[in-house]
């Protein structure tokens, strides 16, 4: 019996939250919502996005076989297609851009950190500029 949380919660808990939740609060996306708020939304458009769900049908069908674990995945409810669909016609869709394009930009940060340009020596090319 698994313990653990499945592969999917850890995924999420990646997933900057805080910076969510304010831009939710800057569109005001979860206004007059009562049952399917913007995060859980995210989280089912993620989960179709990494197990290549092709409709709202599709996904569907996919979250009902794992009616079990929705919870655990963070998930509250089950999922309907109509619920999705209008989900995905009256949310505005800066809400998503935005949260992804600031992880995209949290990413570039990291990795510029990471992989600055070396000289064939190994040294740093800053390094030399201020030697010289």
């Amino acid at each position: 019996m698994n313990t653990g949380k499945t592969l999917f919660a850890q995924i999420m808990d990646f997933l900057p939250w805080k910076t969510f939740h304010r831009i939710v609060d800057r569109y005001d996306g979860d206004h007059r919502v009562r049952a399917f708020p913007c995060a859980e939304h995210f989280r089912v458009l993620a989960f179709a996005q990494l197990t290549y769900r092709e409709s709202l049908r599709d996904i569907e069908a996919c979250l009902s076989t794992q009616s079990a674990k929705l919870y655990h995945m963070g998930i509250r409810s089950p999922i309907k297609r109509s619920t999705l669909a209008d989900a995905n016609e009256r949310r505005d869709w800066r809400i998503y851009a935005e949260f992804e394009i600031s992880r995209i930009s949290r990413v570039r940060s990291n990795f510029s950190l990471l992989f600055r340009p070396t000289s064939r020596d190994g040294q740093d090319s800053n390094m030399k500029q201020n030697q010289s």
